[in-house]
């Protein structure tokens, strides 16, 4: 299944609209986008050996980490692969089940889940 970058951007705004509202007004100092696939830089960092392996990304602090003296910083950014999501699914209903798992849980991160918190609520352990 493959989408243009616009059609793609599109649903993941609509993932983002559909979060419950609390989740939402919490959600500041975040930018959401769109990239093809990671880049080399981000799979060697990661150790990953294939692109496909990274649905999205999260970099940034955490906001049960920013204290008092958090402020004045670049937004965090949650990056979706569209490439990635894109091989994994053969159907729009599937595309849009992929791409509302993958918003939550890189804003699961943003909320300071940690990966076994997210496998457990996701039920993939």
């Amino acid at each position: 299944m493959r989408l243009s970058r616009d059609e793609f951007e599109k649903l993941v705004s609509k993932a983002l609209e559909d979060l419950p509202k609390g989740f939402r007004e919490r959600m500041e100092n975040i930018v959401v986008v769109v990239e093809e696939a990671p880049s080399q830089e981000i799979m060697r960092e990661l150790g990953l050996t294939s692109p496909l392996g990274l649905l999205g990304l999260y970099q940034g602090v955490p906001l049960k980490h920013r204290g008092v003296r958090y402020g004045n910083v670049l937004p965090d950014r949650i990056v979706i692969y569209q490439r990635p999501i894109e091989a994994l699914v053969r159907t729009r209903g599937e595309l849009l089940i992929q791409i509302r798992r993958t918003v939550m849980h890189e804003i699961g991160h943003f909320f300071g889940l940690a990966e076994s918190d997210l496998r457990e609520i996701e039920g993939d352990e």
